[in-house]
């Protein structure tokens, strides 16, 4: 499965930006790799796997801007096709039958 993070933080005062650059910081630290600007995702392994980072991921939240969370199986993720552009180095290096462990 994998855990997919859409945000829009406010970023016109010096707190907002902090707060957004603190959420960054926790999304890359917590195994998230940017798939586009303010869209993050990373592999969970199972439904408990996917519990216990949504657990953290509510508890790192912002106090301010938009937030959304969407869990795909492999399966549709895999399904995504990618319009315009190239395959982040990411993407290339880590298939459906791939688990990263860090």
């Amino acid at each position: 499965m994998r855990i997919l993070v859409f945000f829009d933080l406010p970023t016109t005062s010096a707190k907002a930006k902090r707060e957004y650059v603190l959420f960054r910081r926790f999304l890359l630290k917590d195994g998230y790799d940017m798939l586009q600007w303010s869209v993050y995702g990373r592999i969970v392994n199972g439904v408990d796997g996917m519990q216990t980072h949504l657990k953290r991921l509510e508890a790192n939240l912002p106090p301010a801007g938009s937030v959304r969370c969407l869990t795909v199986s492999e399966k549709q993720f895999a399904q995504m096709r990618l319009l315009v552009g190239e395959p982040r180095k990411q993407e290339k290096m880590v298939n459906a039958t791939q688990l990263v462990l860090l």
